[in-house]
């Protein structure tokens, strides 16, 4: 009697763990996430690391090891790397200063990819329908680990736009890291050099490390617009490379979008 005259309350459980646990609900903690990030990160204001310098307190191994935990978090939560590098250049010399800038990259690229894999990646693959967007997505799925060591050795693309839109394809994990730690330390290295010489800004190594900045950025964005064409979608009639070398037949096109 009490079964029959009791509502049952798991459809109810149900329906509110499949709305909460949901594609766009997820996207939505990250949005929030992402969010709550760039204002915390706008209250924190990062570039008084360059002139206040580490906590005197922290010093040794320890400042070392907080401070590459402390750049992991800040690029996940949008902090700019350029700061970051000069600061890791100033606070603790070249060679340190590289080791803990990269390993700092490849903690906050982990973060980002994990948070948009696990956050983003269902409510936006479906979203994945324009021509160019698809094109982006096959390179990315297919040629992962090195279409992300040319995106971070070829400075242009936001770090932070790069891991989410890595994360929403299908490239590995272990493609995107070991890319990610490869691709970042030419450009890495520059801005820690520049850190470590900041107090002298008319020395030569100061002023070579600006130069190796600069011309990677502007390398890599010539290769961009010289290779444009590789990201758009194959016309009709044309077989995609991907298609070509799966063995597909020769009529397969890619459908019209």
């Amino acid at each position: 009697m009490l079964d029959v005259a009791a509502p049952p309350a798991k459809p109810a459980t149900r329906r509110a763990r499949a709305v909460l646990l949901s594609p766009w609900s997820r996207l939505g903690l990250l949005a929030a996430l992402l969010t709550g990030s760039a204002i915390a990160v706008w209250l924190w204001e990062p570039q008084r690391l360059l002139t206040q310098g580490w906590p005197p307190q922290l010093s040794g191994a320890t400042a070392v090891v907080l401070f590459t935990a402390a750049y992991g978090v800040g690029t996940a939560a949008l902090v700019p790397r350029p700061l970051l590098n000069l600061a890791a250049g100033a606070l603790f010399g070249i060679r340190i200063g590289l080791i803990t800038a990269v390993a700092g990259t490849v903690i906050g690229a982990g973060i980002a990819f994990g948070l948009g894999r696990l956050l983003g990646q269902d409510a936006l693959r479906p979203l994945l329908r324009g021509r160019w967007l698809t094109a982006a997505d096959r390179q990315l799925s297919h040629h992962g680990f090195r279409s992300m060591l040319a995106i971070r050795l070829f400075p242009g693309v936001p770090f932070a736009a790069a891991n989410y839109c890595a994360a929403v394809s299908r490239m590995g994990w272990l493609s995107f890291l070991l890319a990610t730690g490869l691709g970042s330390v030419p450009n890495t290295a520059a801005y820690v050099v520049a850190g470590s010489r900041a107090t002298t800004p008319t020395s030569p190594v100061f002023l070579l490390a600006l130069a190796f900045i600069a011309v990677p950025a502007v390398a890599g964005a010539l290769v961009a617009w010289r290779k444009r064409g590789r990201l758009r979608p194959a016309r009709l009639g044309e077989r995609p490379r991907e298609d070509a070398a799966a063995g597909g037949t020769p009529g397969e096109t890619l459908p019209r979008v």
